[in-house]
């Protein structure tokens, strides 16, 4: 760490803002492993001691590598070098669960909640849901990690005849629907890029700003009745989604 923050070697002249210069020395460490992911930099104070440089110098190096997520701040606690995060390829063919991908992959899979409860539905709900005057939904909303990493933020609206009882989804949403016999067969999905509010950056431990992927979903019974409305926000660093195409049936070649 003490070589990493040396006062040697910055150059005021050919080498570039000396902001840079800090924050190429901290990418180069991070690269290279000598910064692993989860370990905690020196305060700002301390950093410019030990560098030599001013602390405005260190404050905009780093809030430069946080910019590109290669380091995290979290309130009360400091500066820590971001987790790494591994690409996952979705496929869009399969209406599945955060918790039936992950289970495929091997990888665990945990929820912090941030509520589930019966509300009186919002007018985007009713129409998407289909609900009659006095109809209740049922409102999910967590953050799903996987081996510990945050990678999406899960908001689903449900109609209360369908899951009555919020409290009882402990992990996979579908699991539940499906053993009250009422699990989704197909769905509609929409796609968009979105880049991130402050507080679902912060509940993905990314900076505000970053890009993401918003999902909605509307999942759909046999007999063509809604059962799910979904809004998910899938961190853009970690997801790739990859659909299937074939060639038409009806096409004739010329």
């Amino acid at each position: 760490m003490e070589q990493i923050f040396s006062p040697q070697g910055f150059d005021e002249t050919g080498a570039g803002p000396l902001y840079l210069q800090l924050q190429r020395r901290i990418a180069e460490a991070i690269a290279s492993a000598r910064l692993k992911p989860g370990d905690s930099l020196p305060p700002e104070r301390d950093m410019a001691a030990l560098t030599g440089l001013s602390r405005v110098t260190v404050r905009k190096a780093v809030e430069g590598l946080v910019a590109t997520g290669q380091l995290v701040q979290r309130r009360g606690s400091g500066t820590f070098v971001a987790p790494k995060v591994e690409r996952l390829e979705q496929a869009l063919s399969l209406l599945t669960s955060f918790t039936e991908d992950m289970a495929r992959r091997g990888k665990s899979v945990e929820s912090t909640w941030i509520s589930r409860a019966i509300h009186s539905p919002a007018p985007e709900e009713v129409m998407a849901l289909g609900l009659g005057a006095g109809d209740r939904v049922a409102r999910l909303e967590r953050v799903r990690r996987s081996d510990g990493v945050p990678l999406a933020i899960e908001r689903a609206s449900l109609s209360a005849a369908y899951l009555p009882d919020p409290e009882a989804v402990a992990g996979s949403l579908y699991a539940v629907l499906q053993a009250n016999g009422c699990r989704p067969v197909r769905a509609v999905q929409r796609i968009s890029a979105a880049n991130l509010s402050p507080r679902d950056a912060e509940l993905l431990g990314v900076p505000t700003g970053a890009a993401g992927l918003k999902i909605e979903r509307i999942g759909y019974l046999p007999d063509g009745r809604v059962v799910e409305f979904t809004r998910s926000l899938y961190r853009g660093d970690a997801y790739d989604f990859a659909v299937e195409l074939k060639l038409d049936p009806e096409r004739t070649t010329p």
